[in-house]
């Protein structure tokens, strides 16, 4: 694997990076440093976290992730410079009052969240430090529709900008990033940087996966233009695009053990529609068709896309990490492409 650029930041990563919010809660402290071990072992010198993680989110397990990982790094002097670290500032607590009291997300809070990640990390420098989601009120995680009258934002992206910016002047952050934006929200905080002499966005985590390409539509080119990576989250569109529910369904008492059927809340978001089985249903009978299965297929479509800078895989055991690097290898034919075009005209995004 050739690494990537992200972006203007300078930052060189693997094209696959390893999610970890399964740490410390599907998966174990020990598990877990395996896997950065077999990951780092592999080539794979990208790991995404978050303050936030592990997921689903509670209070009990609120930056569980960030110390499992600070807890690796200790136990291995010297991997820490190996490796390219990326975690996010939670946005407006959506819910999530042990995350932080108030509906915003101030420039203390920004610079709070940092120090306190930095802390469970056990580093002093986050390499890429990404906006979870927005400050402002805009459709994300299932929402389809922007809804002026829903605004409540306090912070400007100036000011958000602005404290980004104190952060990587103290040499406690290398580029920043954005998750779950629109192509306002790119645009804004792209025109913002430059005309103010602030960081400028490396890269945006945003879903993309057969069950959720709006990526395609309108971001793809702003990103593209604005020249801001994509990270690619979700890429197995949370299990529905492994096959493993194709027999059950999500909701059967007999569903293989994956997220969607251990945690009831995920049941009822963007990957637990109904639709949203029946596409991937469809997307994994084609793979087989082509003597693929349905992993191969969905991490190839991302793996080969030009969108994408890095897919960011999420994995709870060292048999499903190899079994996504080793996708790596997997060629998509023009037929074959033109064939998931093909279901994607009928069946659309409905995980969007």
């Amino acid at each position: 694997m050739k690494p990537v650029t992200l972006g203007a930041s300078g930052l060189r990563v693997a094209p696959i990076c390893l999610g970890t919010m399964t740490f410390g809660e599907q998966v174990a402290e020990a598990d877990a440093h395996a896997i950065l071990d077999r990951a780092l072992a592999r080539g794979v010198d990208f790991i995404d976290t978050a303050e936030m993680y592990s997921v689903p989110p509670r209070a009990e397990t609120y930056g569980a992730t960030e110390a499992i990982i600070g807890n690796w790094f200790a136990k291995n002097p010297g991997v820490r410079h190996k490796v390219v670290l990326a975690s996010k500032v939670a946005g407006p607590s959506r819910g999530m009052p042990w995350i932080r009291a108030g509906a915003g997300l101030t420039a203390a809070d920004i610079v709070a969240s940092c120090e306190a990640s930095l802390k469970r990390l056990r580093t002093d420098v986050i390499d890429l430090y990404q906006i979870h989601w927005p400050e402002r009120a805009v459709p994300h995680f299932g929402s389809l529709y922007y809804e002026p009258e829903q605004e409540t934002s306090q912070t400007p992206i100036h000011d958000q900008l602005q404290a980004l910016d104190g952060l990587v002047k103290a040499g406690k952050v290398r580029a920043i990033g954005l998750s779950n934006e629109t192509p306002y929200g790119v645009h804004e905080f792209v025109r913002l940087a430059e005309q103010h002499g602030l960081p400028r966005v490396a890269s945006v985590q945003n879903p993309y996966c057969l069950i959720n390409r709006a990526w395609d539509n309108a971001m793809d080119e702003s990103c593209h233009r604005l020249n801001v990576a994509l990270l690619a989250y979700s890429p197995l569109g949370f299990g529905l695009l492994t096959g493993k529910y194709d027999a059950t369904g999500i909701h059967a008492a007999d569903a293989p053990r994956g997220r969607m059927s251990l945690y009831e809340r995920m049941k009822n978001q963007r990957w637990g529609r109904p639709e949203a089985l029946a596409a991937a249903r469809r997307y994994n009978a084609l793979a087989r068709e082509h003597g693929l299965t349905p992993t191969q297929l969905a991490l190839a479509f991302c793996y080969r896309s030009w969108r994408v800078a890095s897919t960011i895989i999420g994995v709870t055991s060292l048999a499903q990490l190899d079994e996504n690097l080793d996708a790596w290898s997997v060629q998509l034919s023009a037929d074959l492409l033109r064939a998931l075009d093909d279901i994607r005209l009928r069946d659309r995004d409905p995980a969007q």
